[in-house]
């Protein structure tokens, strides 16, 4: 823990008040410990990962295998493993670097590392008892043993509580004997160990259970899946057919495998957003020196304003994910470390210190992966002709990009899961959002406030800025569960519209409060480009906040009411100075051009 003293709120809180400089955590901050690691890592994959598209391309599932192996003698498979079962015993900030940096260079690679490191791990130290994490957390930490999380059914997607695959309790009660099917397993052809779900009986929640891989006890696999990216992450099917799973593998209690699906899903959320940063990163400086190194008219590419329009957007967004991504992070640690202070286990402190989160994390898991896919996307188009070959980087990253959008609960799910969650806080009495909400209704029946603030300090405009963005949500969240109370979560469409009112706050709060906090450390001149990108950011997301207000709007309001709510939306996404947008675009890519890399 660090000494310095921050204000830890709760999750969700953000979208109800004003957020300090002072409370976020930055990339600027991390520690020598925490650079070292990145170097290293770094130089691993710049070494065996980067050089090797090729192999992976050419579905080389022993190569992806083998680097997991060196992965786990580096010690980074048991980055989050508590040091009495084999690990690093590392806080969630390090867990995030290390997982961001892993993940950069190779779709399949990440997949396998995520999934072993998240799902194929974790769900045995937060929900395992003494013998069961002694027994296989070691093995599984040090790379011997290689994880995979077989949830997913044909039939059960979305909704993971309605799987078919069933445990009958033997006879003699020593066994339960597991029969069912499981699609897009990733790590499946060479897990040794897998995290299964299962049905007893009739219950309402399904079961976890730990079962060793052995074809010897009933498990077979379909052949490698055939698919759009990730061509060297091992994806299959796995059928189970009355394996049997002794009474003690039992993960967690009866009926509580749901629970730990949901957990699990909270934590591998947070932990895709940040995976999909230095893949950006790698993106764009692939992008940026081929625009520079590209001549046309006599002139480099980069030059030009579209495309320098591209290289600004693509910087941007992952300056506001990069922000957001370990603003929250550092808030899961602190909540983490305040309730290891208070007694609890590791075991609870961890799990109720991501659960707080959960809002942010379906933020941040939306947010990157589209910033990832709109990335490549720019980039295949900076390429021109040769991005759509496969022989340059780009035709490779888009594809292994599309997959984020639909991992650990697809992006519609999570738009709605944000929304919902902060209702459902908010109904439990954990945030107060009616009254907020309500406040903001009596502001607009009064007569405005023409007075124009003291926009002298830096960034100031801009967190004003933020402060109407979020009257904007509670104007048109107010409005609709006043509306359509409990219902609400059946109209989707309004829902996803308000979510990104939501996800937009947040990343562009995270960017300016980035930008704020190193103006105040550094100075304004040294931190000239890190304000242009906070601008820049918040502009895009004011402008998408208007579009999107507007929907919701037109979509449940009538007569007066909408007009009201119209009003009241034009009033709160105005600029009192409007930035010269053009101009911060071109400041920021010729920045970039100038570095031949992203270097923020």
């Amino acid at each position: 823990m660090e000494t310095i003293e921050r204000k830890l709120t709760r999750g969700g809180a953000f979208i109800l008040q004003e957020t300090q400089a002072a409370d976020v955590f930055t990339p600027e901050e991390f520690n020598e410990e925490q650079r070292m690691m990145r170097e290293a890592i770094q130089e691993f994959v710049d070494r065996d990962v980067w050089p090797a598209r090729e192999r992976f391309e050419a579905k080389d599932y022993d190569y992806t295998f083998e680097l997991m192996r060196k992965i786990g003698e580096m010690g980074f498979l048991g980055v989050s493993v508590p040091e009495a079962y084999g690990g690093m015993g590392m806080g969630f900030v390090n867990t995030m670097l290390v997982c961001e940096y892993m993940s950069g260079a190779s779709g399949s690679l990440s997949t396998a590392f995520g999934a072993h490191t998240g799902i194929g791990i974790m769900p045995i130290v937060l929900y395992g008892n003494e013998e069961q994490k002694n027994k296989y957390v070691p093995k599984l930490a040090s790379g011997e043993w290689i994880g995979c999380y077989c949830l997913t059914e044909p039939t059960a997607g979305s909704d993971a509580n309605s799987g078919k695959t069933k445990a009958v309790l033997s006879e003699d009660g020593s066994h339960y004997l597991i029969s069912g099917q499981k699609i897009w397993i990733s790590n499946a052809g060479y897990a040794d160990l897998m995290i299964v779900f299962a049905r007893i009986e009739d219950d309402k929640n399904i079961t976890g259970f730990i079962v060793p891989n052995d074809p010897e006890n009933g498990i077979s696999m379909g052949e490698e899946e055939k698919k759009l990216g990730i061509h060297a992450s091992s994806t299959r099917q796995v059928f189970f057919s009355d394996t049997k799973v002794p009474v003690e593998n039992m993960l967690s209690e009866r009926g509580n495998g749901f629970k730990i699906a949901m957990n699990a899903l909270n934590v591998g959320r947070i932990k895709l957003a940040v995976a999909t940063l230095d893949g950006q990163r790698r993106t764009i400086n692939e992008a940026i020196s081929y625009a520079n190194q590209r001549v046309q008219f006599k002139t480099p590419i980069s030059k030009f304003g579209a495309i320098k329009q591209k290289l600004a957007i693509m910087a941007t967004n992952l300056f506001a994910g990069e922000s957001a991504c370990y603003r929250a992070a550092k808030d899961i640690e602190d909540r983490i470390a305040l309730r290891d202070a208070a007694g609890n286990s590791h075991q609870e402190a961890e799990l109720k210190g991501v659960e707080e989160y959960v809002i942010e994390c379906s933020i941040l898991k939306v947010a990157c992966s589209e910033h990832m896919q709109s990335t490549a996307d720019e980039g295949v188009q900076i390429f021109g002709g040769m991005g759509f070959s496969a022989d340059a980087p780009m035709e490779t990253a888009w594809r292994d990009a599309r997959i984020a959008r639909i991992y650990e609960g697809t992006n519609e799910i999570n738009r709605m899961l944000s929304v919902g969650m902060l209702i459902k806080k908010a109904m439990k009495g954990q945030l107060d959002l009616i009254g907020p909400a309500t406040a903001v209704g009596e502001e607009l029946l009064g007569i405005p406030d023409f007075a124009i603030p003291d926009f002298s300090a830096p960034l100031s405009q801009e967190k004003h800025v933020l402060e109407n963005l979020k009257k904007v949500f509670l104007m048109i969240a107010g409005a609709g569960v006043q509306k359509y109370g409990t219902e609400l979560e059946e109209h989707q469409q309004l829902l996803l519209a308000v979510a990104d009112i939501l996800i937009e706050i947040y990343l562009a709060e995270s960017a300016v409060l980035r930008a704020e906090k190193n103006v105040g450390i550094y100075g304004v001149e040294a931190q000239d480009y890190q304000v242009a990108m906070s601008q820049l950011y918040l502009y895009q997301a004011t402008e998408k906040i208007t579009t999107k207000g507007r929907e919701a709007i037109l979509g449940f309001a009538e007569g007066d009411e909408q007009k009201a709510l119209l009003m009241g939306l034009k009033r709160y996404t105005k600029y009192v100075e409007y930035p010269n947008v053009i101009a911060l675009r071109n400041k920021v890519a010729d920045k970039v051009a100038e570095d031949n890399s992203y270097d923020f």
